[in-house]
Parts: C-alpha cells; sequence; structure tokens
C-alpha cells in the first residue's frame, strides 16, 4: 500500500469541477441519508412510459429478500438507448466499430442504429421469442453485438451475452442454466487474424446441454469459415433480417424490476453465478455514473476497451454510453495487433476524449517502446480510467508520464454494474494516491470488517462490506437461484445484514480505500493473513520487473508461502535473475515484514492469461505444486479449455 504518494489535482483540472470538497461530501452524505430523495431525482433524467411513485422497496425478512428500485414505474431500455435521442441527435454518430482488421471499420448514427435495432426485434418476434424469454448471445466484437441486445431490450426478452472466447463446455452450462429459446451466433471471430470458430462451438455446446428449450440458431456469416446450418434448426441471419426485418416495432412496457439481462460470474463452487440486472434502476445509475464518475458529455468520444462479454463492455460499451448519447466505440482488435500502436492510433482516428482499461493491458503495453504512443496525435483524450484490478504504483507512473494525465482507478464487480469505489471526476476531482480507487461512490456505504462483521480500525486489514439499501444498478438475484444469492452476498455475518462483495481491503486514515485482492486469495503464512495485492505491488515497484504475480502455495511448515512469478523487462540479461530475486526479497522484507518474504522468485516469459487479461492463478499454483489438474473446463473459469491446456504446459516449461 502506497499511501505516502499522494498527486494533488493538476490545476486545469481542479478548475472543471462541478462543485468544491464540502458540497462533494454533502452529496455523498445525502446518498446515504436520503437515497430516496437523492435517487429519486436522478430517477427523472431518464424517460418514463409511466412515471414512478415508489422510489425505493427494501426488504429483509427471509424469504423474501429483495432491493427494488423505482419499482412501480415502466419504461424500455432500448427507447431510452436510441428513440429519445432521434429529434436531437438523429443524424449524430452513436456506434464506431474498428475491426480486428484496422482497415474494416464503420460509423453507425442513432437513426441508422434504431433502424437495425427495430429491424432485428422484428427478427427476434419472428422466432417467437416473447417479454421474459431468454436469448443466448455468442458472438464477436461487431455492431450485431449490441444491436442484438438493444434488440432485445426493445421486446422485454432477456439477453446473456457470453464472451466469445468461452469454452464449449463453459458455454454449453451457461445455455443449460439460462433455458434460451434462441442462440445468436456467428460463423467466426478474429483473433489476431486468426479465427476463431464460434458457430462449430455452439454446434458442440449444444450437444452436451441439459435442456431442450433451443428452437433455433441464428447465424451470422462473416465469410470467415465454412460450416454448415443444421435442417430445421439454424437459419441465416441476413435472410431472416430481409424477410422479416421491419423497420420499426414499439418499445415494449417493462417495469423497471423486470430483468434486462442474465451475466455469468465465477462462483467458487466452480458453478458459474447468473447475475441477473434490473431495467430502471440499472439505467438511472449507469445514466448519473457517466457525469458523476467519467465526466462525459455532449462531444465527447467515449471507449471501453472491454469485451462485451464482460460486464464493463454491457454498462460501458453498450449501455451508459448510448443513454446519454455519447459515441462509443465497439473495437474488435487486441492492444498489439496488428502492433503495439493501434490503440493509439484509434483514439487519434476517431478524436477519444475519455478511455476505460484495465491494468492488464496497460501493463502488457508498457513492454513496448514508447515511440508506438508517440507516434499518434493523443491530444483529444481527457480522461483515463482504469478498473478489474488494482492498479499498481509502476504502472500508474509510467502510465501517467507517457499520457501526460492521471490514470483515475475505480473499483467494481460483475455483481455491482458500475463503480462501488471511485474518484467521481465529474463532481469533484479528489487528490489521487495511485493503487487505491479513492472513496465509496455515491449511495455506497462501504466499510472495512473483520470475520465477525465488526469495523476494524482505520489501516488494518479486513473484509470489504456494503450497508444496505444498495443504490440502483446492483443486481438483483441469481438467476433461478435465490438461495445462493442470499448464501452467497448476505449470510456471511451472523445478525448482520452486509452485503459481502469477497474482497480484502484497507481504508487508510484519509478515508481512501486499498484493494488486496479477493478474499480467497488471501494467504495465511504461519497464522498471518497476507493478500497478494500488497506484495504484488512491492514486487511491481523493482525497476526490472514488467509485470508480477503473487499466489499461496503448500507450505509444511508455514501452512502457506509465497511465490512470486514475475516477467522482467526485455532489456534484462539472465546473468542479472538471481541479483534481482535477491532484491525483490529484500523490498518485501523492507515494505511489508519478514513473514512476506518470497519463498520462490521465478521469472517466466509470460503470465497465462484467460482472455479477459486475469492470471491464471490456479495454473500457476497447480503447475508449480505438481497438482493432479483434473478437468481443465473448471480449472480457470474465464478461459477455454485449449488456453489452460497451453497455459499448463508454458507453466511446466518455465518451473
Amino acid at each position: 500500500m502506497t499511501d505516502e504518494a499522494i498527486f494533488p489535482v493538476p490545476e486545469a483540472i481542479a478548475k472543471t469541477a462541478w462543485i468544491n470538497n464540502e458540497q462533494y461530501l454533502a452529496m455523498y452524505k445525502r446518498s446515504i441519508e436520503d437515497p430516496h430523495g437523492f435517487w429519486g431525482e436522478h430517477g427523472q433524467r431518464i424517460d418514463w412510459i409511466k412515471p414512478y411513485t415508489q422510489v425505493k422497496d427494501v426488504n429483509f425478512n427471509v424469504p423474501d429478500v429483495h432491493i427494488r428500485w423505482f419499482a412501480d414505474g415502466t419504461l424500455n431500455v432500448s427507447a431510452n438507448c436510441l428513440d429519445r435521442h432521434l429529434a436531437t441527435r438523429g443524424d449524430q454518430t452513436a456506434l464506431i466499430w474498428e475491426g480486428d482488421d484496422p482497415a474494416q471499420a464503420k460509423t453507425i448514427t442513432y437513426r441508422e442504429l434504431h433502424e437495425h435495432v427495430c429491424k432485428f426485434a422484428n427478427v427476434l418476434k419472428s422466432q417467437g421469442v416473447k417479454k421474459g424469454d431468454r436469448v443466448t448471445i455468442y458472438l464477436p466484437m461487431i455492431p450485431e453485438l449490441p444491436i442484438a441486445m438493444l434488440a432485445c431490450a426493445r421486446i422485454g426478452a432477456i439477453h446473456s451475452v457470453v464472451f466469445g472466447g468461452f469454452s464449449i463446455s463453459s458455454l454449453a452450462n451457461r445455455i443449460s442454466d439460462a433455458e434460451p429459446t434462441l442462440i445468436l451466433t456467428a460463423d467466426a471471430g478474429l483473433r489476431k487474424g486468426l479465427p476463431v470458430p464460434l458457430k462449430e462451438i455452439v454446434d458442440e455446446a449444444l450437444a452436451q446441454v441439459t435442456v431442450d428449450t433451443v428452437k433455433h440458431v441464428l447465424v451470422l456469416e462473416r465469410g470467415i469459415v465454412k460450416n454448415t446450418l443444421q435442417e430445421g434448426r439454424d437459419l441465416d441471419w441476413q435472410t431472416c433480417v430481409a424477410e422479416h426485418g421491419q423497420p420499426y416495432v414499439e418499445p415494449e412496457r417493462m417495469l423497471s424490476t423486470d430483468p434486462l439481462y442474465i451475466l455469468y460470474t465465477s462462483g467458487t463452487t466452480g458453478k458459474p453465478k447468473g447475475v441477473v440486472r434490473d431495467t430502471g434502476g440499472y439505467m438511472v445509475a449507469l445514466h448519473a455514473s457517466m457525469q458523476q464518475i467519467y465526466d462525459v458529455g455532449d462531444g465527447d468520444v467515449y471507449w471501453s476497451t472491454s469485451d462485451i462479454g464482460w460486464v464493463v463492455g454491457h454498462s460501458y460499451i453498450v449501455y451508459a454510453p448510448l443513454l446519454k448519447g455519447v459515441p462509443t466505440i465497439v473495437f474488435e482488435g487486441r492492444p498489439d495487433h496488428p502492433d503495439p500502436g493501434v490503440w493509439w492510433r484509434v483514439i487519434e482516428k476517431y478524436g477519444v476524449t475519455c478511455m476505460f482499461t484495465a491494468p492488464t493491458a496497460l501493463r502488457a503495453l508498457r513492454k513496448f517502446p514508447e515511440h508506438w504512443m508517440r507516434q499518434s496525435d493523443l491530444s483529444s483524450l481527457k480522461r483515463v480510467f482504469s478498473a478489474g484490478e488494482p492498479l499498481d504504483g509502476p504502472t500508474y507512473d509510467w502510465a501517467t508520464a507517457t499520457l501526460g494525465l492521471p490514470v483515475i482507478d475505480h473499483y467494481w464487480q460483475t455483481e455491482s454494474g458500475w463503480a462501488m469505489i471511485a474518484n467521481s471526476v465529474g463532481i469533484e476531482d479528489l487528490p489521487i494516491k495511485s493503487g487505491s480507487p479513492t472513496f465509496a461512490a455515491m449511495g455506497h456505504r462501504l466499510e472495512v470488517v473483520d470475520i465477525e462483521g465488526n469495523p476494524v480500525p482505520r489501516g488494518e486489514k479486513g473484509l470489504l462490506v456494503d450497508y444496505p439499501p444498495l443504490p440502483p444498478g446492483m443486481l438483483l438475484t441469481l438467476w433461478n437461484d435465490d438461495d445462493r444469492y442470499l448464501k452467497s452476498y448476505w449470510s456471511h455475518f451472523k445478525n448482520k445484514q452486509l452485503y459481502l462483495t469477497g474482497d480484502y481491503a484497507i481504508q487508510d486514515a484519509d478515508g481512501y480505500f486499498w484493494l488486496l485482492g479477493r478474499a480467497d486469495e488471501v494467504m495465511n503464512v504461519s497464522g498471518h493473513r497476507l493478500g497478494t495485492r500488497e506484495i504484488e505491488e512491492v514486487v511491481s515497484s523493482h525497476p526490472a520487473i514488467a509485470e508480477a504475480s503473487v499466489i499461496g502455495v503448500r507450505d509444511e511448515l508455514r501452512g502457506e508461502a509465497v511465490l512470486v512469478v514475475s516477467v522482467l523487462k526485455a532489456h534484462i540479461v539472465p546473468a542479472e535473475q538471481d541479483k534481482i530475486a535477491n532484491e525483490i526479497r529484500q523490498l518485501v522484507r523492507e515494505r511489508i515484514g519478514a513473514i512476506a518474504t518470497p519463498h520462490g522468485v521465478h521469472f517466466v516469459s509470460t503470465l497465462p492469461k484467460t482472455r479477459s487479461g486475469k492470471i491464471m492463478r490456479r495454473v500457476i499454483r497447480a503447475v508449480y505444486q505438481g497438482d493432479n489438474i483434473g478437468d481443465l473446463s473448471t480449472i480457470e473459469d474465464d478461459a477455454t479449455v485449449d488456453m489452460v491446456r497451453e497455459a499448463i504446459e508454458i507453466m511446466k516449461g518455465e518451473f
């Protein structure tokens, strides 16, 4: 934890603050003490078919535990993202697509997007899809993906987007749980110019599913690979649009509490959890966040570099920018393909003003010479945000220095749908402490507690919890599993109504939060609880380290021991490795304590990662310990079997 490194707000940015610090604190206090009034006002900033009269409805009496926002109001997400913009910005750009091949790109206006969505909504209706039905979407990062999501929202169907890199078994599990009537896919996606055969994966997944609800599979032919349509089940996407794609469909009246989508996230049991998102509360929260957290409005171009298959993509590639009326970028490529300058060229090409990325991506780009960045004009860029994992100090220092802008860290999770901890720069820029996402976001009353749910003193480690009522946008429940929802999030502390984030944290003397890793990533070394995150930050501060992962491994004497697995910067020669390893051990001893001294320091050529950029810690741990890994499809929830198998082979060669 580097809370001694405080970066004041640059004067030019401070002048743009909406309110001062005293007003900011008063605003936050009201969001906690008067959520009815606070969110009631924000709810009026979106369009309702039937306005709400009840802002919140909270009950904690088992079994009917619920947190509902704007419950008696009706509205439609698609209409709020599209229809309400037609009169004022119909011919302005809504969506920008940049393909895996940068030569392939297109822009779509609000009017054009509205027509595409209506046509595809009529295609869905022609296949018998109705309000409440589930539609599984397994598509690459192409315009048809947000079009399909918005079309589902328009007719009240519940979409379940599955990340295009998931394995056959992962897709099959999600289909079996959601029980969709229709699956949307393409012949293939592209990854660095190489095809990912999506239709083939769907075929094999459907052979494994445990339900028979799927009536049809719509296949978008991109001309990448050859595939065969199964007679009676598979339908050609373009043909269906030509035959049934009428240019308008009336938006369905949806209750605020009706499900908008199911998005699956990893579970500790091996079975993914289907997070259910509501309609009205989610929209109100996203719309508010675009101004409060991201400082985005007219004239901005927003780019979240995530994949729509993850919660960031749902919230900040599709829904939030379109709700706000801001152009959004859908990027099919990778940050280093065809070369490490591609991201910076996209910023220059489209005049991106606000960029939302992940520390993993920044660390990957940090390894390359800065001339890749310097070749592009980045003067349009006003804000850079990071989330997905804690932003370590060295990466913050590098990105801030090279971009000439502070990188603003914030914290959230699939369950929250938007930031829980943030430096809300749209309200007031607060001093940055690199590695901390700053303070609780509006409506979140967060605290660090011990294992019994009692608050711990500032500066001490504990579990991060949230007090009810949670603000709008949080998960409604888990799909078809209310009991698991209660057990996973609300039943950890006896006789205490606390939402368990599952993360280990510290709140420092100034009130800044520091995330130390998932609670199940906390190591127990000789009876001492150590967070992987705090050790990783120390290791990453060494000038020779490009990237680092810290893992707890079995130790007969201490229970667990600290293993450091790192990638060295390109200019480091092998003869320096022993010296660097000793320096890392000394750094950890000095900054954390002798108890945290790494048992092993290993240097590898690459850290195996899932498609979402998460380090495959379980694979590294299993290979290092010589475990019998068993079922490859469950060891890493965010990775395909082939990716896990490849990672295992790489790690075997490294240890």
